[in-house]
């Protein structure tokens, strides 16, 4: 029995070995190690790819998020409304910049942000919409958008686990007025290390966030504002710039994947199966399932705790060599940094629930349909052991 990872970096690089490394040695070659001509590239190539006429390549995902807000003048006093069923990074960047999140409940089926919920989060100190397109789902930016512009709100995309998503034929980083870019090893289009890069149509929002990237200069030595140091390595773009050329072919995989995913375990009970919005295309960086808690015999259902239940699965899919994550354990508005905010366990329950019952299954483009057969027989066996014990 072969142990399966969420995730299998090291069998990507070895398929792109020679051609990684020979844009790694030019790079050091060259002897220019920050800036230059591979950084400048690759943001045209990206914003060639999303289908925007600006990109600002930076350090992180992180920071991306960090220089939208930045960028429009979103401060102390600013509310941002966002997802609480996310990575810390989103609500994060707002709090850096000195706005309040505020959140807002989810969709079940689509771990999105609800959209039919942001009305009501709207404030007269609202200033901007944060969406994540969650595991690589896309959010209903059309009604998302419609919204936005009629209450004069800006919309920032968190594009982290969505590169290549596309909803009603607009790549997820070009629909907003501002998208955000995580190029962490295992995003869709991963570096060999951190990177990020923030996507516009709008020029002047652009000038802004390399001037705030560059230790708030736009000419050296001459700071116009207060900024960050936030470039993307050259090694990091060079790097970046190959794999881009397979990003599309690798999300097709990662589709088919989901496919075989949908298939093998819809006939399977005690399990949810991720569901898309029609107008939406997924890139699948995760495939996240519920595992929804069952009476046994000795245990009524209404006295368990989802928690253990899908732990338990977890656990046992790794006595088989079957390793699932859970993203996310905790929701944002429960996380002890977020206290302060007041928001009390069952306000937003739908988010809550999802961090009781997801679980990732591995998903990458080189997993192989036997690969997935162990998997699905792991999760079979191991909701089954459930009902045995």
């Amino acid at each position: 029995m072969n142990n399966i990872p969420p995730v299998d970096l090291a069998r990507q690089y070895k398929s792109l070995e020679k051609e990684i490394n020979a844009a790694v040695s030019d790079v050091l070659a060259s002897g220019r190690y920050i800036g230059g001509s591979p950084v400048e590239s690759f943001e045209q190539q990206f914003a060639k790819y999303v289908g925007v006429s600006e990109c600002s390549a930076c350090n992180s995902g992180s920071d991306a998020l960090y220089l939208a807000l930045r960028a429009l003048g979103i401060g102390h006093g600013d509310e941002v409304i966002t997802t609480p069923f996310t990575f810390i990074a989103t609500a994060e960047a707002i709090s850096a910049v000195g706005a309040t999140p505020v959140f807002v409940d989810i969709e079940a089926q689509t771990f999105n942000l609800n959209v039919d919920r942001l009305e009501a989060a709207i404030t007269n100190k609202t200033k901007a919409i944060l969406p994540v397109h969650l595991f690589g789902q896309p959010v209903d930016m059309t009604r998302l958008m419609n919204l936005a512009e009629s209450r004069g709100l800006a919309v920032i995309e968190d594009c982290a686990q969505a590169i290549g998503a596309v909803w009603a034929g607009r790549k997820v980083g070009s629909i907003g007025h501002i998208g955000c870019f995580s190029f962490f090893p295992t995003k869709n289009l991963g570096a060999c290390g951190d990177g990020g890069a923030v996507t516009t149509n709008d020029r002047n929002l652009a000038a802004k966030i390399r001037m705030l990237r560059e230790h708030g200069s736009s000419s050296r030595y001459h700071h116009e504002a207060i900024g960050i140091n936030s470039r993307l390595d050259t090694l990091q773009a060079a790097i970046l710039q190959v794999k881009l050329r397979y990003l599309d072919i690798w999300n097709t995989q990662r589709c088919e994947i989901a496919a075989r995913y949908h298939q093998m375990l819809e006939p399977i009970s005690g399990i949810s199966l991720p569901q898309a919005l029609a107008g939406g295309e997924s890139v699948w960086n995760q495939y996240t399932i519920r595992v929804i808690a069952r009476e046994t015999a000795n245990e009524p259902a209404m006295s368990l705790t989802q928690n253990s239940f899908r732990d338990f699965v977890r656990n046992q899919m790794q006595q088989q060599g079957v390793t699932s994550m859970v993203y996310y354990p905790l929701p944002l508005h429960l996380q002890p940094v977020y206290e302060s905010l007041g928001y009390q366990l069952g306000k937003l329950p739908l988010a809550e629930q999802a961090c009781a019952e997801v679980l990732s299954l591995p998903i990458f483009p080189e997993l192989s349909p036997a690969q997935q057969e162990q998997v699905v027989y792991g999760l079979k066996d191991s909701l089954a052991a459930w009902v045995r014990s």
